[in-house]
């Protein structure tokens, strides 16, 4: 039972449309909002503001701002985005074996 609640809570941190591909997006390097509005083409300002929230709130992507003139605002993963993004690794490798393109 304990391994199931665990993985329910897993499941719901990447659920929705959006969060795996934030996760991808971020992997490479940290992103500001508007390019992260940008590469995920369809997403609004709201989903991915709310998103980008429920993803810092599970520890699993980091917001920093910049003070200046212009608020900058940056995105990236933290140690437990990237290890549970590298944990997904085989479920796309799975999905390219049976699902086909």
């Amino acid at each position: 039972m304990r391994t199931k609640c665990r993985l329910d809570a897993v499941l719901g941190m990447v659920s929705g449309k959006w969060k795996v591909l934030l996760l991808w997006e971020l992997h490479e390097r940290p992103c500001r909002f508007g390019e992260l509005r940008r590469r995920l083409t369809g997403i609004s300002e709201k989903v991915l503001s709310a998103q980008l929230r429920e993803l810092e709130a599970d520890g699993l992507c980091r917001r920093v701002e910049y003070p200046g003139a212009v608020l900058h605002v940056e995105y990236s993963l933290t140690d437990s985005g990237t290890a549970l993004l590298e944990a997904l690794v085989p479920i796309t490798e799975w999905s390219l074996a049976h699902l086909g393109n």
